[in-house]
């Protein structure tokens, strides 16, 4: 996909709904002990991320919080320029396992 090219449109998002549905048809706790796990897990990531951490999943990808430092802006319709606070972001880095999987490659330990 080249700059000029749009990103494909994604027909449907998952919801934590979705989430803990999924983990109630396949490991068969309660949707009430589902919904629960899902927000333990979630919550977890959050906090940790929140710390400036980073959390890694292995076989998904890492969450890395960087920080930007100020710099100059430029108002695109005005042309002024405005200065831009420093700031801490968040980055998902996909593992090289998730790339393959999204582009319909097949992994070395798939037969």
């Amino acid at each position: 996909m080249t700059k000029s090219e749009p990103a494909a449109k994604s027909t449907r998002t998952i919801t934590r709904a979705d989430l803990s549905e999924a983990v109630y048809q396949k490991v068969g706790l309660s949707r009430a002990e589902s919904a629960e796990l899902v927000e333990i897990f979630l919550r977890e990531i959050s906090d940790t991320i929140t710390r400036g951490e980073t959390v890694k999943l292995s076989s998904f990808g890492s969450f890395v919080v960087r920080s930007k430092g100020e710099r100059i802006g430029r108002n695109p319709k005005t042309g002024v320029e405005v200065p831009i606070t420093p700031r801490r972001v968040m980055v998902f880095k996909p593992s090289n396992i998730l790339k393959a999987r999204i582009n319909g490659q097949k992994l070395p330990d798939e037969d």
